[in-house]
């Protein structure tokens, strides 16, 4: 049996793989971007087939990425490349600035070929400081990030339930995790799921 890897090599290679459903590839879901490292990955070390950083410039299929490290990344989105930007987006959605998390394979030239690709991705705990109709006040590690609510998109999961679009039972003062899209060079990001142990 192929596997997904061998996959997205004949893809970018051209080895015929054809255009491939994204989530035959990799992951839609955003808590994928903060999973664990490949298997064989000894803790603290580099994932190659992993980057990250911000989009420094975009030609044809490739994005040019600048790490936190300041290491450069060069990688490549192919026709099975899933692509998260509060939600499943196409390609034409990335833009110079973005953050970016990627995950794929690294091809022989130094390219990381894509399986999926998370723009503007954050994952932060905090208390709330205030709710209004539209926007929650998360107070994360003393700075205040302005969380949007998204009609349609946003969601709480409580404890153990099943996602809600029911926000009303987050109170002030109350710890949660907040999945969502930054608004890049702000303190603002778009909320796709807020996470209450209550």
């Amino acid at each position: 049996m192929t596997s997904r890897r061998q996959l997205l090599r004949s893809a970018v290679l051209g080895g015929g793989a054809g255009v491939l459903a994204a989530t035959t590839m990799g992951s839609l879901g955003p808590e994928a971007a903060f999973g664990a490292a490949a298997p064989g990955i000894e803790p603290g070390t580099p994932d190659p087939n992993f980057a990250e950083g911000r989009i420094r410039d975009i030609k044809g299929n490739t994005l040019f990425v600048l790490g936190s490290n300041m290491v450069f990344h060069s990688i490549r989105v192919v026709d099975g490349t899933s692509l998260w930007k509060l939600g499943p987006v196409s390609f034409e959605q990335a833009r110079p600035g973005d953050g970016l998390y990627a995950r794929g394979v690294r091809m022989p030239d130094g390219v990381l070929a894509a399986e999926s690709v998370w723009l503007n991705i954050i994952n932060i705990k905090g208390h709330i400081r205030n709710i209004t109709s539209d926007k929650i006040h998360l107070d994360h590690n003393g700075k205040e990030v302005l969380c949007h609510l998204v009609p349609g998109t946003s969601v709480a999961v409580y404890s153990d339930a099943p996602p809600s679009a029911d926000l009303s039972l987050l109170r002030v003062g109350q710890h949660v995790q907040v999945l969502g899209a930054w608004r890049p060079d702000t303190n603002e990001a778009d909320i796709a799921t807020v996470f209450s142990p209550h």
